[in-house]
């Protein structure tokens, strides 16, 4: 598709709980196997900061870091679950605190952990059939306040961030192919099963859940089948990744860097080993973020970029896999 990523900022919450801090707060979790997971660090969002809050600043940022002209922009796209209100959607919310172009199209999506690949593809479609020069991406989780204090393995897991990204016109076609893919008779493996419109809040949305391992939970907060999410990303992703590679008709070799959703290091590097790609190719971004949902992918691109991994021309895979159960995967130069 005529369109391609022209620059990636990102915004990260001021508190930070490292392991330690975590550690303290939960000891007998200092022998178990979290670790494993790769995360040494996670940044909180603050308990007044709105999804959008972080959303404006990373957009801000980009502004800043990139010398990009906000008038410039003529559509923005919020991709998150922290949504402002009920209605209206938060993307305009957002277009209007970042001062944009009334003439600026905007709406809200979200996909959870394979969100961005998808929003790549919303972008990239949109930019073709309407001719569009700029387009402002977004995408924001404040995922750790729906996370229960008591859920360890979870609250080890996910940290806060939003990401903003540029995508602009150009006719060299710099995005795609893209795989799509859904489950949605899983939907309970990623889930907060209370507080929508099927399963309002009620008398006993926050009766206490606890599961074997002494993770704590409830219907109105976070829910995850760890070993489900686990045995779905072996099964799918694989898969996904090659036949993405045979709808681009290119090879494994042809790949310069691949970027997976950070779902967590021994998951990632798991998939890693099963499809043969050198550890050189691979990127790892979690222990500073952990877990960031939505924003993971984009995180990770600007971390390669910074270390010198990701280089103009570069062909790059993106992988997103996740809450739904969704996936989804493109190709795209940087």
């Amino acid at each position: 598709m005529p369109a391609a990523i022209s620059a990636i900022s990102y915004y990260l919450p001021e508190k930070v709980l490292s392991n330690e801090d975590f550690f303290r707060e939960f000891p007998e979790a200092r022998e178990t196997s979290l670790e494993k997971v790769g995360v040494r660090e996670r940044h909180i969002a603050a308990e007044n900061e709105s999804g959008s809050d972080m959303a404006c600043a990373a957009a801000e940022q980009l502004f800043s870091e990139h010398g990009i002209d906000r008038s410039t922009i003529e559509f923005v796209i919020f991709c998150s679950a922290d949504l402002d209100h009920y209605t209206p959607a938060t993307a305009g919310i957002v277009q209007h605190r970042l001062g944009l172009p009334q003439s600026c199209g905007s709406f809200d999506m979200f996909t959870g952990c394979s969100a961005y690949p998808y929003a790549l593809g919303v972008s990239a479609g949109l930019i073709d059939a309407m001719g569009l020069g700029n387009l402002l991406l977004i995408t924001s989780s404040a995922l750790t306040r729906k996370i229960h204090p008591r859920d360890r393995a979870s609250r080890f897991m996910f940290g806060d961030a939003a990401a903003a990204t540029l995508l602009t016109r150009s006719e060299t076609g710099q995005i795609g192919p893209f795989v799509f893919g859904t489950d949605g008779g899983r939907a309970d493996k990623l889930i907060v099963p209370h507080g929508g419109s099927r399963q309002p809040l009620g008398p006993g949305s926050y009766e206490e859940i606890a599961d074997e391992f002494g993770n704590v939970t409830s219907p109105a907060h976070f829910q995850m089948e760890g070993v489900g999410v686990f045995i779905f990303s072996m099964k799918t992703v694989p898969p996904m990744v090659r036949g993405l590679l045979e709808k681009a008709k290119l090879g494994m070799e042809d790949i310069d860097l691949f970027v997976f959703h950070q779902a967590n290091v021994f998951m990632n590097e798991t998939l890693r080993q099963k499809l043969g790609i050198p550890p050189e190719k691979f990127v790892h971004c979690m222990e500073r973020f952990g877990n960031t949902v939505q924003s993971s992918i984009p995180i990770a691109l600007r971390e390669a970029q910074k270390e010198g991994r990701l280089k103009p021309g570069m062909r790059v895979l993106l992988a997103g896999f996740g809450t739904g159960l969704s996936w989804s995967a493109t190709i795209v130069r940087s």
